[in-house]
């Protein structure tokens, strides 16, 4: 079976059709302003609408309130909820239930401990999500460009269904998925030419390996 891949951070239109055109299984829209990868509420409603039916649309937020929550599920319609701040699982459970909707939640994994604690979010949340823990001074949780030592999940992976990030390339994807027997991946700096701005070709070359792995 072929990996899962999520293109993250998407932008422009042109990004997404890369993206569409290559395969990806989700396509992620950032809902948090300090990201360089935020999207405003019109322009993710009209990105959600060209990969309807192509690719399922996940919505990341942080720490969102129900607000929030209700104004970015009426613009986009997701699929999914990706919530990458300090969510706890009584939070996870609680926005799956009221909303309805499947939710991924991101796990920071900088030690073994970490990715064994992540696993108390199951099965509060459909999927979880293991990446690299963001820097003390970083401002945002995610997109750091930063991977960890992919060993740390030997033990934990096979509790639950998860997807790996941090850090991820085409060039070091195919390892990844060897060392961590992951079924769906997640890029999204890995396919800049700079923070914010995805690169068409970077994006199918991620697709390939990933989904040659």
């Amino acid at each position: 079976m072929a990996t899962k891949v999520k293109i993250c951070g998407l932008k422009t239109e042109t990004a997404l059709a890369a993206a569409l055109d290559g395969g990806a299984d989700y396509v992620g829209l950032v809902f948090f302003p300090p990201s360089p990868r935020y999207v405003t509420l019109a322009r993710a409603k009209a990105m959600a609408a060209k990969a309807r039916n192509r690719a399922q649309v996940v919505a990341l937020l942080v720490d969102p309130d129900e607000a929030l929550i209700a104004d970015v599920l009426a613009a986009a319609t997701p699929d999914i909820l990706q919530l990458h701040g300090q969510e706890t699982p009584e939070r996870v459970a609680e926005i799956r239930s009221r909303w309805g909707i499947p939710v991924m939640k991101a796990v920071a994994v900088e030690t073994a401990e970490d990715a064994r604690l992540g696993m108390r979010f199951s099965p509060a949340a459909d999927l979880i999500l293991f990446d690299a823990r963001a820097p003390e001074a970083s401002t945002r949780p995610g997109g750091n460009g930063a991977p960890f030592d992919w060993r740390l999940l030997v033990g934990v992976t096979g509790s639950a269904p998860f997807v790996l990030s941090g850090g991820l390339t085409a060039d070091n994807v195919v390892e990844a998925i060897r060392i961590t027997g992951a079924e769906a991946v997640d890029v999204s700096s890995g396919v800049e030419r700079r923070p914010g701005e995805k690169d068409p070709e970077l994006i199918r070359r991620f697709l390939r390996r990933a989904k040659g792995a």
